[in-house]
């Protein structure tokens, strides 16, 4: 039950619920115990000497108890499974919230499917736990405990024979629950794996048909859920086997009630209707027995699943806001960007896996870097720490002269404009996605010219009021990429960093944004990073990254000049471009 103590704060502000809940099971048990009390009255008033009046009374009774005890439960139900509904509310809004403030390390240990596994399928494991499980508990425990001393007062002797068969039950619960516990850990996993499973080939549909790998995704798939089902399976056969082994240690305490009782009857030591009472009963405690199993099963689900909810919030995010943040300080349209000796491997890297190398330069503010490199050497990684997703091993990362580590996220993130290599746009409209929080006042027609996006709006049925499928599916890689662009103008950053984001587009369009963006971000400073040389020539300053290292930096005259390796990527390219113009 460890894990299953911190659903506490989560039902502590429904303790209201939860207390006329736990009221109506202590009523509706309270006149569960008092029928059997009238059916006595009404099967004696039927011996030797009958009482209609009696019977009559007995029967009111019992009508009015059934009904009280009916009503009550229905508001049992009601109340403690309402409840749990609104904890697992509340639990899930905390998932989502704990998940927007974690560091990229952790979406690199978890993947999607793991995560929406743990915000669903544990979640519901969980809240079953929180309403039927602690419903049926404190049923079983109040209904013990208020017929054990009806059962001793009609006979202590078949109460004793009654209960015998039970001595074994508390063992046999913990090793069925250590069972349940273990195999609904490897239940969670395999619904991880499957989640993955499904995500993956639906996002990769497109990938999948174009390789011809339906068969092979399929074949993967059946293989993935077979274990699964297995999973359930060995789960299916403790559960079963533990529900039966209940009904039968009941079965065995009724048998030897029936035998003994009947021979008291007969002996005259017990009435029939005593009899029969005492029958009803023990009857209403083979159901909580067999709840009680359920419960069980229950309990041990939803520790194990609330284990894997805790493991999302003892993740505590690597990169985070400092106590008391360092304030930027005032500017007026740029900042200046420095790196000083900065030294950086990714998480679980090999020792010697460094991706940039005594890195170090200074972009004063409003002018503009070109970062270019061959693939791997490390650019995508400046702009991931400018961005803090991930800190520096060695060295610092500043801005206008302030450790990016000093400063709070929001208004690190405030002052930077990023457009990534590989762009996200979600399943809303396009004038949502470009906008995404800033005001509309005119802005968008004016960041969408921009980004020369304005040209592919006659393309679109709604033009900015276009719903988008999942990640901007309906849009050409080329407009995704000017829809990204047009996202980070609308936020007017003080620096702008493209991170190879003009790839899709052609070489017109290309010149023309990189035209408008210079015009546009005039008095701001720009980082482009980008393998086409021809998006970074402008630039005030270029750096040409190899091996992570800055191995030659200037301006693109100086560098020129040099015939050193940005002359070579130059030559490179123009050769590779002549050649693409000779074959067409």
């Amino acid at each position: 039950m460890t894990h299953l103590r911190r659903l506490l704060p989560y039902a502590r502000p429904y303790w209201r619920i939860f207390a006329a809940g736990f009221a109506c099971v202590l009523i509706s048990n309270y006149f569960t115990t008092l029928g059997p009390q009238f059916l006595q009255q009404g099967i004696d008033a039927l011996g030797a000497t009958a009482d209609p009046a009696a019977l009559q009374r007995a029967i009111g009774l019992l009508l009015t108890v059934a009904v009280l005890g009916g009503t009550s439960r229905f508001f049992m139900r009601q109340l403690l499974n309402s409840v749990s509904r609104r904890v697992e509310t509340d639990l899930r809004d905390r998932i989502f919230v704990h998940l927007q403030r974690l560091s990229a390390q952790f979406y690199d240990r978890f993947t999607t499917g793991d995560l929406m596994a743990r915000a669903t399928n544990d979640l519901l494991a969980v809240r079953m736990v929180a309403g039927p499980g602690v419903m049926y508990l404190s049923d079983t425990l109040v209904r013990t405990a208020m017929v054990l001393p009806f059962m001793l007062h009609l006979s202590p002797q078949l109460t004793g024979l009654a209960l015998t068969p039970l001595v074994g039950l508390p063992v046999g619960m913990v090793a069925f629950g250590r069972a349940i516990h273990g195999r609904t850990l490897r239940i969670q996993a395999a619904y991880a794996d499957l989640s993955t499973a499904v995500h993956e080939n639906v996002s990769g549909a497109r990938i999948v048909r174009a390789y011809r790998q339906e068969a092979a995704e399929i074949s993967r798939f059946g293989t993935i859920n077979a274990e699964y089902v297995s999973r359930n399976l060995s789960l299916a056969r403790v559960s079963g086997a533990f529900h039966p082994l209940l009904a039968l240690l009941g079965g065995l305490g009724a048998v030897a009630v029936i035998y003994v009782g009947g021979q008291l009857v007969i002996q005259g030591t017990l009435s029939a209707g005593q009899f029969v009472a005492f029958g009803v009963y023990l009857v209403t405690l083979v159901w909580p027995m067999i709840a009680l199993g359920w419960v069980v099963n229950l309990v041990q689900r939803g520790e194990a699943s609330m284990g894997r909810i805790n493991a999302l919030f003892d993740a505590e995010p690597a990169i985070a806001s400092p106590a008391a943040p360092t304030p930027l300080p005032r500017a007026r349209g740029a900042r200046a960007v420095t790196f000083e000796r900065v030294w950086f491997r990714y998480p679980n890297a090999p020792e010697r896996g460094w991706v940039l190398q005594d890195v170090s330069f200074t972009l004063p503010a409003g002018q503009a870097l070109g970062i270019v490199g061959p693939t791997g050497a490390g650019k995508s990684t400046i702009a991931e720490l400018l961005l803090r997703g991930y800190d520096p091993d060695q060295g610092r990362v500043l801005l206008d002269g302030v450790d990016l580590r000093a400063l709070s996220l929001e208004e690190l993130h405030g002052a930077i404009g990023f457009v990534p290599q590989e762009t996200f746009l979600f399943s809303d409209t396009l004038r949502n996605n470009i906008l995404l929080g800033a005001p509309d006042d005119g802005r968008l027609d004016r960041v969408s010219e921009t980004a020369q996006l304005t040209a592919a709006l006659g393309d679109l049925p709604d033009g900015f009021d276009t719903m988008l499928g999942e990640r901007g599916i309906n849009l050409s890689g080329g407009q995704k990429q000017r829809a990204a662009i047009a996202r980070a103008l609308a936020q007017d950053p003080p620096v702008f960093v493209l991170d190879d984001s003009l790839s899709a587009v052609d070489a017109e369009t290309e010149v023309r944004i990189l035209s408008g963006l210079r015009s546009a971000l005039a008095t701001r400073t720009r980082i482009i990073i980008s393998h086409r040389l021809s998006a970074v020539r402008e630039a005030d300053m270029l750096l040409v990254i190899d091996g992570g290292r800055i191995v030659e930096e200037g301006t693109h005259a100086i560098l020129m000049g040099r015939r050193g390796r940005y002359w070579e990527l130059l030559r490179r390219q123009e050769m590779e471009e002549e050649l693409e113009k000779t074959a067409g």
